[in-house]
């Protein structure tokens, strides 16, 4: 019988649960605050994002003068560009946000009247992002411009990248 030596007694039985139960109680309590450590260290110590490159827009011949066309960055930022020149140089080109600084609404690009208007609140922009009316002339807030070059015919703009990596997961 295995009750004589003491492996099937209350006393065994219960000393194993309380060792079991101690042992899951540890193990989720390690668990919980680790994982609380990792999150609070992310927020208060955030990584670098993905700093900032050159990524390919269009070809230059493409984008007649006084055209545009959206880009939307890597980190989800809108930007429109607009050939403002004859020429096929980095100076003939233009790429500003295409948000407004006021409220976040969208900005377009209005090629008849040659400015940058935000339909919410009726603010203008000029051709080089320059508040000309509206809240944001008002608040003296520009749209925000992004710098471009070209090479061998091919339109780049300098954006920032974000936090690529973090999207695949």
């Amino acid at each position: 019988m295995s009750g004589e030596n003491g492996s099937d007694s209350p006393q065994g039985r219960r000393a194993f649960l309380w060792s079991a139960s101690t042992v899951a109680m540890a193990g989720g309590l390690a668990g919980s605050y680790g994982t609380f450590a990792v999150m609070a260290g992310r927020f208060l110590y955030p990584s670098a994002t993905g700093g900032k490159a050159w990524q390919f827009v269009a070809e230059a011949h493409r984008i007649n003068p006084g055209e545009a066309m959206m880009y939307q960055a890597p980190d989800g930022s809108l930007v429109t560009i607009t050939r403002q020149g004859n020429e096929a140089e980095a100076k003939d080109f233009l790429a500003l946000s295409s948000v407004c600084p006021h409220l976040g609404c969208r900005v377009h690009w209005e090629s008849h009247n040659k400015r940058f208007f935000c339909p919410c609140h009726n603010g203008v922009f000029d051709p080089g992002g320059s508040p000309v009316s509206g809240p944001p002339a008002d608040a003296g807030q520009s749209l925000p411009q992004y710098p471009l070059k070209i090479e061998r015919g091919l339109l780049f703009i300098e954006v920032a990248l974000g936090d690529i990596d973090n999207r695949r997961a």
